[in-house]
């Protein structure tokens, strides 16, 4: 049985700065950005933003096209999540006014989690291929101001309906898959922003890469030249860079960066989307290349303390009938540009998990968070 993404679609935030805007007022080459990261713009939510109504936002686009009666699950993975108890997942149920008889969980393994909700719903579906199963991966990179990870903040979610015989990619049996102890990126309990080594992450990043290689290899006896496009989780797109010729230098081939460019176009303007960043790469790749039919792409999923997994899939014939760039277009260039100043404002302005607040509307989006009281989050839908 063929079972994968039979469609998906995005959402990013009300704003955006743009890294020159940041490099001029930091006193900082731009090709520091540009060229170092990678990295052109990232996504920067408004106060009445978060993972939930960006999730809600990409999923009612999705379920737009499909009959939302056959879901029977929804898979959201985050790495930003706003409760520890509630799936974030549970509030896109409601605010899409989804059928209760439906299961909703929340995955958490930093960046990686979305993959492991894709292949659980993979696995729902050879077991029950009447149901469709709802992944979202939605997630906020919010670093501290001065950080070195501060230029590559960002934010988005991807919303990915699993099904038998799918119109998109057909996810292969088999993946590699890698687990190391390490203390690269975490973020504490009790912080709003992450800590970061550095070095270590880029070795861990590296040395996950390799491995979960390795693991796929000797699971499944592919070969590096039975890959035809490459697409690696994206931190920052000069990382997935690096992962791609660290790779090459580990089998022995010359894998020339066209296998992985087009799928680094939307991640240079959004920023880091954690559990989402390697499914924009997906949307990239699928709606910049019109010829991958048949094609098999190598997908590498990482999340930092640490966990990888490379899997593959086949796209399938007739998949640019079903892709919708035209939602990514809007969303990427109908953000609202925000100066210097107006960014690291809003930076200070966050919002923390015990405040009572009243949001202000700021967005023109379906779905928005309008506050919080006695600790509990509310939402509504426009």
């Amino acid at each position: 049985m063929n079972i994968g993404i039979h469609d998906l679609d995005v959402a990013t935030t009300h704003f955006v700065l743009d890294l020159d805007e940041m490099a001029e007022a930091l006193g900082i080459d731009p090709a520091k950005y540009e060229k170092g990261l990678g990295q052109d713009e990232f996504s920067v939510p408004a106060p009445d933003e978060d993972i939930v109504t960006m999730a809600a936002t990409a999923a009612s686009r999705l379920l737009s096209r499909h009959d939302a009666s056959k879901i029977r699950m929804v898979l959201f993975a985050t790495e930003s999540s706003i409760d520890q108890s509630k799936a974030a997942g549970v509030f896109v149920h409601g605010l899409l006014g989804l059928p209760q008889a439906v299961r909703t969980v929340e995955f958490k393994q930093a960046c990686y989690s979305g993959t492991a909700a894709l292949q659980t719903a993979v696995n729902h579906v050879a077991r029950y291929p009447e149901d469709q199963v709802l992944v979202i991966a939605s997630d906020v990179a919010r670093y501290a101001v001065d950080s070195g990870g501060e230029p590559t903040q960002g934010a988005g979610a991807v919303a990915m309906l699993i099904s038998a015989d799918p119109n998109l990619v057909v996810i292969e049996p088999g993946s590699g898959v890698f687990t190391a102890d390490v203390n690269d990126f975490w973020r504490p309990n009790d912080s709003s922003t992450p800590y970061v080594e550095g070095k270590l992450s880029l070795d861990a990043y590296m040395n996950a890469a390799t491995g979960s290689w390795d693991d796929l290899v000797a699971r499944r006896g592919l070969d590096i030249t039975d890959i035809d496009r490459f697409l690696h989780h994206q931190p920052f797109t000069k990382m997935a860079r690096k992962a791609h010729a660290r790779l090459g230098e580990h089998v022995g081939a010359d894998l020339g960066p066209e296998l992985i460019e087009e799928s680094m176009t939307y991640n240079r303007r959004i920023g880091n989307s954690y559990t989402a960043s390697l499914f924009f790469g997906l949307a990239a790749q699928l709606h910049g290349n019109p010829d991958l039919a048949g094609k098999r792409l190598g997908l590498f999923s990482y999340g930092s303390g640490s966990v990888a997994e490379f899997f593959t899939g086949i796209v399938q014939d007739g998949y640019t009938d079903h892709i919708h760039p035209e939602t990514v277009r809007e969303a990427l260039d109908s953000r609202v540009p925000l100066t210097f100043a107006q960014y690291r404002e809003l930076h200070a302005s966050y919002i923390g998990a015990s405040d009572n607040v009243e949001v202000p509307a700021v967005t023109a989006a379906p779905f928005r968070f309008t506050g919080i009281t006695d600790h509990v989050r509310h939402y509504e839908a426009r």
